[in-house]
């Protein structure tokens, strides 16, 4: 399905009926990601699933974003489709952020939310964007001599050699920069609404500790590590965080 919000033609999907669901899927991907688990929990839940600004099928926005441009858009969202309140918001790794940026701020609302490894946490990646603005500004000059795919590679090159998520919407690389440096740990110190955090053992992007801080700064929070799951904790252990959000959800 299409809508128009705040100029931008946004995807979305809905599956299921009941109270309405919220999921945002993280950076990079798109409402794909998530659609096992939005399928899951249509058994018994409206559940509503929109493509982000730059990624699926919705419009790239027109300058660099922050999370608060995206917090206002999902609220805009909202209020478009008519479901300004939703049972509960799903986040995955930036749509995390992305939640908890805007239900702190009073722009989102929600009866509960459901953080899937989620980002945010964000002071231990200044080094590691500094490289990465280091190292892209002498990558460019040393390829300028050189043909347009060659630059490409040695760009992708230099930019993977400091783990960078960047190249994995190379078109919002400016948005990139500015949300990888929003922390959101004091916004999440601002929420009293009933929140889980699911996190696996075996993220190397988002690890248990950032969801260990998350944690303690959301009061009456709970969190569930789970064994062998990675950054997409949903894909690689799906049973185990459909339950986990299931019982969550009541």
């Amino acid at each position: 399905m299409q809508v128009i919000v705040d100029s931008l033609l946004t995807q979305y999907e809905t599956h299921g009926k009941g109270k309405p669901v919220l999921l945002l899927h993280g950076w990079g991907d798109s409402t794909a990601g998530l659609r096992s688990l939005a399928v899951a929990l249509a058994k018994k839940y409206k559940v509503l699933a929109l493509d982000l600004p730059g990624f699926g099928g919705t419009q790239t926005p027109p300058a660099a974003w922050g999370l608060d441009d995206y917090a206002y858009f999902v609220t805009h969202f909202l209020a478009k489709i008519e479901a300004k309140r939703p049972l509960a918001i799903v986040g995955h790794s930036n749509g995390g952020a992305i939640a908890v940026r805007g239900m702190a701020r009073g722009w989102l609302t929600a009866d509960r939310l459901v953080l899937l490894a989620s980002a945010g946490v964000r002071g231990e990646y200044k080094n590691r964007v500094k490289a990465i603005r280091l190292i892209a500004k002498a990558g460019k000059a040393l390829a300028a001599p050189l043909p347009k795919a060659v630059k490409r590679r040695l760009r992708r090159k230099v930019y993977q050699s400091v783990g960078s998520d960047m190249l994995v919407a190379e078109h919002l690389q400016d948005t990139f920069k500015k949300v990888v440096t929003d922390d959101v740990r004091a916004d999440a110190s601002h929420l009293t609404l009933p929140t889980l955090l699911i996190y696996g053992d075996q993220d190397e992007n988002t690890p248990v500790t950032f969801g260990q801080q998350l944690h303690k700064a959301i009061q009456g929070s709970k969190i569930e590590i789970i064994p062998g799951a990675g950054h997409f904790v949903h894909i690689d252990q799906p049973e185990k965080v459909t339950k986990f959000v299931k019982d969550f959800l009541g």
